[in-house]
């Protein structure tokens, strides 16, 4: 394994970007009257990801980054109700993309708890 030099280093930093990615495709189908409602939130929530994970790496503050992870992980939660909130509203007509999206924001979950536990091992 590669040494961390920076967060871009960082798979679940890679992963979050594309989960941004994949996001913005999905969102570009929505109805033009939700572009600043529900559209806007669900992208907002999404940048929200690599974002904090980005940010919190710049503090170098284990504890700091702790919280920020923590952040980024409340984001996926987020972006995962709105995206099915979404789907039940039927502003989602792509399912091979819901279904990519939907597995690659479980992963992106799995992946963050992991580095969250090590993050907190390694302040003990």
């Amino acid at each position: 394994m590669s040494e961390i030099k920076s967060y871009k280093d960082l798979l679940i930093w890679e992963k979050g970007i594309e989960i941004v990615a994949l996001t913005y495709k999905i969102v570009s189908s929505f109805p033009k009257d939700e572009l600043y409602a529900l559209s806007s939130q669900i992208k907002r929530s999404s940048i929200s990801i690599p974002s904090n994970i980005a940010e919190g790496y710049g503090r170098q503050s284990t504890q700091n980054y702790i919280q920020f992870i923590k952040i980024a992980r409340g984001s996926l939660c987020e972006l995962e109700t709105q995206l099915l909130v979404a789907k039940k509203l039927d502003f989602i007509q792509d399912e091979k993309l819901f279904s990519e999206l939907i597995n690659q924001i479980t992963e992106e979950s799995k992946m963050i708890n992991s580095f969250l536990n090590r993050l907190e091992k390694s302040k003990e």
